[in-house]
This record gives C-alpha cells, structure tokens and sequence, in this order.
C-alpha cells in the first residue's frame, strides 16, 4: 500500500517544550502544526513550518478548542458560528506562516477534544468540514477512520483522508479508547507495530477486543507529545518499508 505518515507537532509554548519535532520531522510525510489554541505560540508556528518547508514534509494546520491550559483535551460547547470562527481564524494563522515562508497548507486535522466529539457529534463534524470549506475547499480533511468527520467532510465536498492511531487503542465502536482508561495509550513500539500491521491486514480499525471495522486507511498518526515517539515512528516507518509499503505525503494519497 501506499501509505502516510503524520504527527502532531509545533506544541512547544513559550519557554516549555513538548516533544522533539526536529528530530520527527525528517521521519514523516505530514505534519500537523499546533495554530495557537491548544499549544504553539506565533514563533513555534512559524519555526515549525519553517523546519517543515525544509523537510520536504507537508503542512497541515491542528485547530482546537480555545483551551490552552488543557491543552485542548477538554469537552468543550460552543456555538456553531463561534467554532467556526474559531477554527477558520487558526487556519488562516498557519496558512498566512506557510506562505510568507513560500509554503502552503495542505491539509487540517482537529485536535483532541474537538477530533473525538466530531468523530462522534455529526451536527458537530459539519461544522468543522463546512470551516474548512468555506476558508479553503482544496484542503485535505484528515479525519479518523470510520468517523462522522469522514462523513461530514465528503458531504461538504473535501478531499478526505482516513486516518488510524499507531499509539492509540479502540474500543469496539470504532472510537479511541478515552486516556482515562489503562491501556489507553501505546508506548512500546513493537507493540504500536503489531497494532498497525493488523489494522492495515484486516482493512480496517481492529479494537482492543479484536473487533475489524472495515475502513480505507490513508495516513497513520504518531502523537508527537508521546514521549517515545521518535523511536515508535522510526520503527514503524522502518518495519512497514520492509514489509514492501511505500510513504507520500498526503496529497498524494487523496
């Protein structure tokens, strides 16, 4: 198959930094750049779509909920032309530091809270597919596999791209397991590769029971505020090379 790459990067803030996107950068396909809301600050933003340009790796932006000391992982209710606003303003923040460094932005992937409610809130996923519509409708939707944002993003006439978890685990339903829970999260890469290697032989999402829901898989996500996740997507780009899969960016596979 072919198949991408992608990772959640640009959440340093200020004088913190989360994770090591120099060194994850020159591993994946895409990246999906924090707009400010959840994590990422202007200088982060653009050094991080800079460090991109540079890697060949293509841009995305990562809007969220407006909840910094969350770091975007809370429900949140708002109104519809709120959410919007909200989400087209963060686009066209990391669109405005792609193109004044001669890039442009690819694709959007929500973060956290917002991803897991449209995943499963249809009336909340077309909110989100009709923001990135109407701001730019050559945008790829990169939207967990199975999802109302899945629906919701072709109804609106996006490109799509379907996206599964190297890192996460599902429940039965097809939705990721909440990090509440033990088991949640995947932390040794040996285990995040089985974990792919089934989804991408079964055609689909296989839950933590062993449950196959059928789904086109485009892209795979290596959460980049994972502390093992140079080394998870290393492996994972190595072993599924060598199992004879090849790697693009995302707007190749759409």
């Amino acid at each position: 198959m072919k198949l991408n790459l992608n990772a959640d990067l640009g959440e340093s803030f200020g004088a913190w930094t989360m994770g090591d996107d120099a060194a994850l950068l020159p591993i994946v396909d895409s990246a999906n750049i924090a707009c400010g809301f959840h994590a990422g600050d202007p200088k982060v933003m653009r050094d991080t779509v800079r460090a991109a340009i540079a890697s060949d790796t293509s841009i995305g932006a990562h809007p969220a909920y407006p909840d910094l000391q969350g770091f975007g992982r809370r429900p949140m209710r708002m109104a519809p032309a709120e959410l919007e606003a909200t989400i087209i303003y963060q686009l066209a923040a990391l669109a405005g530091m792609a193109r004044t460094d001669g890039g442009m932005l690819t694709h959007v992937k929500p973060h956290g809270a917002l991803n897991n409610q449209a995943c499963e809130d249809p009336a909340l996923a077309k909110c989100v597919a009709r923001s990135v519509r109407d701001f730019d409708r050559d945008l790829i939707l990169l939207a967990p596999a199975r999802s109302a944002l899945v629906q919701a993003g072709e109804e609106a006439g996006l490109l799509v791209a379907c996206e599964i978890f190297a890192d996460r685990a599902y429940t039965d339903e097809g939705y990721l397991v909440p990090r509440s829970q033990p088991g949640a999260v995947l932390h040794n890469p040996a285990v995040c590769i089985d974990h792919v290697r089934r989804m991408l032989d079964a055609g689909g999402i296989v839950s933590h029971h062993g449950k196959t829901l059928a789904s086109p898989i485009h892209s795979i996500c290596v959460h980049g505020d994972n502390p093992d996740a140079v080394d998870m997507a290393r492996a994972l780009r190595a072993a599924l090379t060598a199992d004879g899969h090849l790697f693009a960016p995302l707007p190749e596979m759409v």
